[in-house]
């Protein structure tokens, strides 16, 4: 390593929590190359073997759930609730759902005519993760890529590292061999980037930004490397005028409310049928009026801070252009809930026009944008004007008239009538939400070659 550090800081308090190293690219040679040495013996190793040690680390994930759960709470600032259930216990569900998938996936595929085809694993896998998830999105590339029989150079955000260092420890503790798991901590122009162009690296799978994400897949062009990218979002909230309008917006302010908004497929444009409109706005005014802000580990906090001043910053500039463009503010705004802390109030507009900056990019904070529409072809063009195309919701008053419209979305997921996430779905997105998908069956494939043999 350099010897240079980052600052962890919490953004609750704004303190100095930790310090880890930054990375260069020097490092990543070390680590890509530990990866590529191990790979051919890891890949010989029989997947249930391979299942065994991410069972393993599941278990040791659970055991240490709370401890996990509170260093996400301090260094992300998701509250502490959100952070043990989600933040950590669904990430050891996950690795745990890998194990079994290891087990019971066809490696080998069958026949096809007088061909016998198999799977086998990409290679040495780039791994690029983000803030906002800082342990889930690790396991959600990790752990099919072990599965897979891939070995892993990881570089977790340089904003909330700490969990990705409880894992490499649990990894350790459980005896994954020596250069299966490799994690360089640093910046991303200079750690990611130098990953994504690295020739011992056979494929990259990157989540963040469709921004960054533009970047990763050029440098990976260079090679020719494999590229899964799971990017931004700016997903619809459908409710048709049959549907319970009531239960429709109260879980569709809180689902773009979660996390403080800083989820990629958090519904952040709700829209309504005109003749519905005004109750809609008022049913999530006060629904909004419910999110309390604050300490990540005080009883009945529902947002934390953002996880950086940078993150609050960018919020705030999007909330004030909302005001300029002609959106009307009914909830939150720029006044900080909070002297300390990067805190943002929970905001609703309403009035927003197809078009406006505020419906058209992705925000990543606790801002929701409410359009109205005329008839059903209106709504679902509104839904699919955007370049992203990662989630999205319907509500009706029927499932069946749901999915109706559902097929109609260019997205890679819909809820239908609150319907809950599922860890074993494949999640990702069309246009610019993504390439590829992760979790469960299709997640694991993303990190397979496949191979025939004519017999």
């Amino acid at each position: 390593m350099s010897g240079e550090g980052i600052d962890v800081v919490n953004p609750a308090t704004e303190e100095v929590v930790d310090r880890v190293p930054a990375g260069r690219p020097g490092d990543v040679d070390v680590a890509a190359a530990a990866a590529r040495a191990a790979f051919p013996g890891w890949a010989a190793t029989a997947p249930g073997e391979r299942g065994k040690f991410l069972a393993a680390a599941a278990d040791l994930l659970r055991e240490r759930s709370d401890r996990i759960a509170r260093i996400i709470a301090t260094d992300m600032g998701a509250p502490y609730g959100l952070a043990l259930k989600v933040q950590t216990l669904m990430p050891a569900g996950v690795l745990a759902s890998f194990a079994q998938l290891a087990e019971t996936y066809d490696f080998d595929g069958g026949r096809i005519g007088n061909s016998r085809i198999i799977r086998e694993p990409a290679g040495v896998v780039g791994l690029i993760t983000p803030w906002n998830y800082p342990l889930h999105q690790v396991v959600c590339k990790v752990a099919p890529a072990l599965a897979a029989g891939c070995t892993v150079v990881l570089k977790p955000s340089e904003v909330a590292p700490l969990a990705a260092y409880a894992l490499a420890e649990i990894f350790h503790e459980v005896g994954l061999p020596a250069g299966v798991f490799n994690m360089v901590s640093g910046h991303g122009p200079v750690v990611g980037e130098a990953i994504a162009a690295h020739p011992q690296v056979d494929m990259v799978s990157f989540t963040g930004s469709t921004r960054a994400g533009r970047r990763v897949a050029a440098l990976a062009a260079d090679s020719v490397k494999r590229v899964a990218l799971e990017l931004g979002g700016k997903s619809a909230n459908v409710v048709l005028p049959d549907a319970d309008l009531t239960a429709a917006v109260k879980v569709g302010v809180a689902n773009a409310f979660v996390n403080s908004g800083q989820t990629c497929s958090a519904l952040t444009r709700m829209i309504v049928h005109r003749d519905q409109y005004d109750d809609a706005v008022a049913i999530a005014v006060e629904a909004a009026g419910k999110q309390t802000v604050g300490d990540p580990f005080a009883e009945g906090t529902r947002l934390g801070p953002l996880v950086s001043a940078a993150q609050r910053d960018r919020v705030v500039h999007y909330i004030n252009r909302g005001q300029e463009e002609g959106a009307r503010l009914v909830a939150g705004g720029t006044e900080r809930p909070h002297d300390r802390g990067f805190y943002v109030q929970p905001t609703v507009f309403a009035g927003v026009a197809a078009g406006m900056t505020i419906e058209q990019e992705e925000i990543f904070g606790p801002v929701l944008s409410m359009i109205a529409y005329r008839d059903e072809a209106e709504a679902v063009r509104i839904a699919n004007g955007t370049p992203y195309g990662l989630a999205g919701a319907v509500w009706a008053g029927s499932a069946e008239r749901a999915v109706e419209v559902a097929r109609k979305l260019r997205t890679g997921q819909v809820a239908i009538n609150g319907g809950g996430f599922n860890p074993l779905a494949p999640f990702g997105g069309y246009k610019q939400s993504g390439i590829g998908r992760e979790m469960g069956e299709f997640g694991l494939e993303e990190y397979l070659e496949v191979k025939s043999l004519q017999m």
